[in-house]
């Protein structure tokens, strides 16, 4: 298949800044001069700079052209099974590891069961559960966000049916569960890659077409899963190093 054009600019484009060519903070060539350099229109120019800037690789400047984005520092989150003693969160624990401090935003209510919600709890479809939508923060910046879903039939009228309210508060899944004598044995954890949806962008201060990594994660007993959750990062800011102990 032919490539489209604005297609082969951008490739080209973007291998340069990939390659350092172009560096942070660079002027890109000006449309003219794009149009020039690869005998296209004013219009296939600006499609290829505007895939780039919705990608994140550039940002347009008012009155003074295209520029480079600068990334931020990229970072290393890690996943470590789950500690005995730990009395505080994993994301304020990671975050403290970084010498940043580590807080959310959250909002939990009562919904019913999608079909892939159900499937991953093990529940019918319909059945009630609790859903919380996080976003994270590190020095009070959004780094990460997750949408999770437990059991009502496991929470409801105990302690812990609302995740960051009661005694056991930020506490994590696993606490949280042992306190009503669930007793989590085994953590999944599903890593895919995506493009950013519209409203995880303005949530996670991202250019709208980012790309960002998506940990599927089910918390088990030995007989049902008890929490469920879908944890979004952006991957020009994280990497994820994975922690896990060998006996």
């Amino acid at each position: 298949m032919t490539q489209p054009a604005y297609q082969r600019i951008a490739d080209d484009l973007r291998q340069q800044i990939m390659e350092g060519v172009l560096a942070p903070g660079d002027k890109i060539p000006s449309r003219p001069q794009l149009r020039e350099r690869y005998g296209v229109s004013d219009a296939v120019a600006l499609q290829a700079v505007r895939l780039l800037i919705s990608e994140g690789h550039l940002e347009a400047r008012s009155g003074s052209g295209t520029y480079v984005r600068r990334r931020p520092e990229l970072r290393r989150i890690s996943r470590y099974w789950y500690k005995e003693g730990r009395t505080t969160s994993p994301f304020r624990e990671e975050m403290a590891r970084q010498g940043r401090t580590g807080d959310w935003r959250v909002s939990s209510s009562t919904e019913q069961a999608t079909e892939a919600v159900a499937e991953r709890l093990e529940i019918a479809v319909g059945d009630d559960v609790m859903c919380s939508r996080y976003t994270f923060l590190a020095d009070g910046r959004p780094v990460m966000a997750s949408v999770s879903w437990e059991p009502l039939a496991i929470t409801r009228g105990t302690e812990v049916m609302f995740p960051e309210e009661g005694p056991y508060a930020g506490a994590g899944v696993v606490a949280r569960m042992r306190a009503i004598g669930q007793e989590v044995e085994a953590a999944e954890e599903v890593v895919t890659a995506r493009p950013i949806l519209a409203a995880e962008a303005e949530r996670l201060d991202e250019p709208v077409g980012a790309i960002i990594m998506v940990i599927r994660r089910t918390y088990r007993t030995t007989d049902r899963p008890v929490e469920t959750a879908d944890i979004v990062i952006p991957t020009d800011r994280y990497e994820l190093g994975y922690v896990i102990p060998v006996e």
